[in-house]
């Protein structure tokens, strides 16, 4: 690959990432006007990183964040396996939080599109 394919690619990665925060801050505030308590961004755990992990009442949100075009294609950037692990993740970080265990954990998803207003899909992939 040549100096400047490189360069292209490096900088495509580096603004991704940076849209992939920003969506993760525009998620959380979201969830804020929503009665959710943000605990945590990009938790890194031995099963899979949390984008965000939120509270509301006894209900732990394992808040996976997606930027697409549209819900579908968020819903469907997560696989089977993704869902799994960030279920486990979830419930692994409940069971090590005296003030967490008992709550509920859930696996929600979070969708922005540009132009369009932030969806929170709670309880994204039931039984799925």
């Amino acid at each position: 690959m040549s100096g400047a394919k490189a360069a292209a690619r490096a900088a495509r990665g580096a603004a991704a990432r940076l849209a992939g925060r920003r969506s993760e801050v525009v998620a959380a505030v979201w969830l804020m006007a929503k009665g959710y308590r943000i605990l945590g961004f990009r938790l890194k755990t031995p099963q899979a990183e949390i984008d965000l992990l939120a509270l509301r009442g006894q209900v732990l949100a394992v808040v996976e964040v997606k930027r697409r075009a549209n819900l579908a294609s968020a819903l469907e950037a997560v696989t089977f396996d993704q869902r799994d692990r960030l279920r486990r993740a979830g419930a692994m970080l409940a069971s090590r939080r005296p003030r967490l265990v008992g709550a509920a954990v859930r696996l929600d998803l979070m969708a922005l599109a540009p132009g369009r207003l932030p969806r929170h899909i709670p309880d994204a992939w039931k039984g799925g």
